[in-house]
């Protein structure tokens, strides 16, 4: 009886005191200095948020080495758990005996749960971070213009972040002094001084002492340090200053000393030297290996007195087209000539003197085929023409290389009358009465174009020149095809035949040039071929020629319209 009844006396002081409890926070518990001791859960967490709510939006000044920064809760993903915090203050029911002898014997002094998003506060530290830390600068020597310059190493100053971000969480709730003094270390450079020191002395200095010889191909190239200092460093490499030779720099140094010797095969070539042709002579090349040159410069460049020479191992590299080759070609005399003549103005004169100057010296193996607009290229400014008339649509109209097509018409003639393969051209659309008739062509970039092929036994050199107008005499557009005289050309020309008759247009446009019309025809132009020195006809062709009418071009509105 007795046991019962104390087991009902306790069951009831149990029962009294869980209910006397309930869910409140033990007394005298405080959470970052605020007492929710005795309040149920809600009213605790609405008294945190009152109290800590100010504190939190207050921010965080952080201090190092003289920099100042402040850091703000809502920057630095920082927040208060209110809820996780009355929860671990012990506002909860619970049955458990502890947890009502803690109500009665009193709370705890503890700190709030926060919550932190790391990333923003990394991203809200970085800044800071930026400012006070600084990289150390690694000793170092430079080349240029044939000098080494030393560098001296200076220390570093870091910031230990990871305490710095500890500093902000625990201080952004403080009451009171919210400034955290962070301490900067220094971080010291791997190359010091001393480092520096040796690389001077024992590959700087020497490197700039002098010049080094290379000794291709029966040649001896000087180089000295000015060319070559730029293709020269040195690199950190296990807290060791190490010399680097870059080879780009390096072979680009060493060209300039190479004038004597060919680092490429030259080809023979045939120019025309005092007005007639001459067989160049072409010379070999020598190769060699740059790795090989780049691995023993750092050694080459140390060396005193007569060991700065290396012997370069080279191959001569003969040219594909010799000098015999050059001379095989027969171009010893003119085997043709032809010129035009055309009225002053000045874009003729620069137009028919830069495609002239473009064209001359073309050389042509047997079986190679000429391309004007290959040749020439592309009529622009940038390419030396100014603006012209070209016929367009069968009138007049201004563009870029205007008048290049009497070098058409003049090159055409001087193949024709050399006996080449004509591969394509293309007359004008209408007579135009300087031109031969039937022997003429135009030349249109990207869809108009004059070729012949060389398709004789013998080279072809071809010479070309204008003499410019004035405003008192003609200019004149010459070619001369040197080579080996294959053919003994002639012409003929048939009579005109299916007359048509012109048309008058107006145009009402700035651009509109008038022009006197007159009739299209048809005509035959005949070339016949024989042999030097015999009157035998070997063979005849024919080339036929149609004119379109040149329409009188009104400028205005038509009348009639």
């Amino acid at each position: 009886m007795l046991l019962v009844g104390l087991v009902v006396l306790f069951g009831g002081l149990y029962t009294a005191g869980y209910a006397f409890t309930g869910d409140k926070v033990p007394r005298g518990t405080t959470v970052e200095g605020v007492d929710i001791g005795g309040l149920r859960p809600a009213a605790a967490r609405a008294e945190l948020e009152e109290e800590l709510g100010a504190r939190a939006e207050q921010p965080v000044v952080l201090v190092a080495d003289g920099t100042r920064a402040a850091v703000t809760a809502s920057e630095a993903g920082l927040a208060v758990d209110y809820e996780e915090s009355v929860d671990q203050a012990g506002g909860r029911r619970s049955l458990h005996p502890g947890r009502m002898w803690d109500f009665f014997s009193g709370g705890d002094d503890l700190e709030a749960v926060v919550t932190v998003e790391e990333d923003a506060l990394a991203a809200a530290l970085a800044p800071f971070a930026k400012k006070v830390e600084q990289p150390p600068v690694e000793g170092a020597i430079t080349f240029a213009k044939g000098r080494a310059r030393p560098r001296s190493p200076q220390v570093g100053h870091e910031l230990d972040q990871e305490a710095a971000a500890a500093a902000v969480v625990d201080t952004f709730l403080a009451d009171g002094e919210r400034t955290v003094r962070l301490e900067v270390r220094e971080t010291q450079p791997e190359v010091t001084e001393k480092d520096v020191t040796a690389a001077m002395r024992e590959f700087a200095r020497p490197a700039m002492s002098g010049p080094v010889r290379l000794d291709l191909g029966g040649e001896t190239v000087v180089v000295r340090p000015k060319a070559y200092s730029k293709a020269l460093s040195m690199e950190q490499e296990d807290g060791e200053l190490v010399p680097r030779v870059h080879k780009k720099k390096l072979m680009a140094a060493i060209r300039p000393a190479m004038r004597s010797v060919a680092l490429r095969p030259e080809p023979a070539v045939v120019r025309l030297v005092n007005g007639k042709p001459k067989v160049i002579a072409g010379k070999n090349g020598v190769t060699f290996d740059p790795e090989k040159v780049v691995e023993a410069f750092p050694s080459l460049v140390t060396a005193r007195g007569d060991e700065r020479r290396l012997e370069v191992e080279t191959v001569v590299d003969r040219p594909d087209f010799t000098t015999k080759d050059a001379r095989g070609l027969g171009i010893k005399e003119v085997v043709s000539s032809f010129t035009t003549e055309f009225p002053h103005s000045d874009y003729r004169n620069i137009n028919l003197g830069r495609a002239a100057e473009l064209v001359n010296g073309t050389v042509l193996k047997p079986g190679e085929t000429f391309s004007m607009n290959d040749t020439v290229g592309e009529r622009t400014a940038e390419n030396g023409f100014t603006k012209g008339f070209i016929i367009s649509n069968g009138v007049y109209k201004e563009d870029f290389g205007g008048g290049v097509s009497q070098v058409a018409t003049t090159l055409f003639n001087g193949a024709f009358f050399a006996g080449l393969e004509d591969v394509e051209h293309k007359p004008h659309s209408f007579y135009i009465d300087r031109y031969p008739i039937g022997r003429e062509a135009t030349v249109v970039w990207g869809a108009v174009d004059l070729r012949f092929k060389n398709n004789t036994p013998h080279g072809i050199l071809i010479q070309s020149w204008i003499e410019p107008s004035t405003t008192s005499s003609t200019g004149s557009m010459n070619v001369r095809f040197w080579s080996t005289e294959t053919w003994d050309i002639t012409t003929g020309v048939s009579d005109r035949y299916n007359l048509t008759e012109e048309e008058t247009r107006y145009i009402d446009s700035p651009e509109c040039v008038p022009n006197n019309g007159y009739g299209g025809f048809d005509i035959d132009v005949y070339r016949y071929f024989r042999r030097p020195g015999s009157d035998a006809l070997v063979r005849k062709e024919t080339m036929t020629t149609t004119y379109t009418p040149s329409d009188t071009v009104v400028c205005g509105k038509d009348p009639n319209a």
